[in-house]
């Protein structure tokens, strides 16, 4: 698994930039992490990566939030506030899973039964100097 640090909100929202190019449609990318690990902050990286100029906002309250102003949508979830994976099914979860889009999942990994195989799992970890770690890699069982 690659690892890399990221030492500021800033270098956050530009390493989100940076995967934006790489990005399809279909493609799925699960950000795993605590509060404030910066998920939000990376999700703001991508949509700006794809060309959006969308103000990019957690979704914990509104649960998806759509951006399709750019080189492709995004569909950003936040799963946090989800109680079962019934709920997320509820919200129309598999009809976004068939959108030409990109989706990012925040707290994904409350629910990872519901991401496809191909998904691409983010880990971030804050560490004791403020910085963060992000790791790709499988969802840790």
């Amino acid at each position: 698994m690659k690892a890399e640090t990221l030492a500021t909100p800033d270098d956050a929202h530009a390493w989100g930039m940076q995967l934006a190019p790489a990005l399809a449609a279909g493609d799925v990318i699960a950000l795993c992490g605590t509060l404030g690990a910066g998920k939000t902050q990376i999700t703001r990286g991508i949509v700006a990566g794809m060309h959006s100029e969308a103000d990019v906002t957690s979704p914990t309250f509104t649960l998806v939030h759509e951006y399709r102003d750019g080189r492709l949508p995004v569909f950003h979830f936040d799963f946090y506030r989800m109680d079962s994976a019934a709920e997320v099914l509820g919200i129309g979860w598999d009809e976004f899973l068939s959108e030409p889009g990109v989706i990012v999942v925040e707290w994904a990994d409350l629910f990872p039964e519901l991401l496809p195989p191909n998904t691409r799992w983010f880990h971030i970890e804050a560490l004791p100097d403020g910085s963060r770690r992000v790791t790709e890699g499988p969802l840790a069982k």
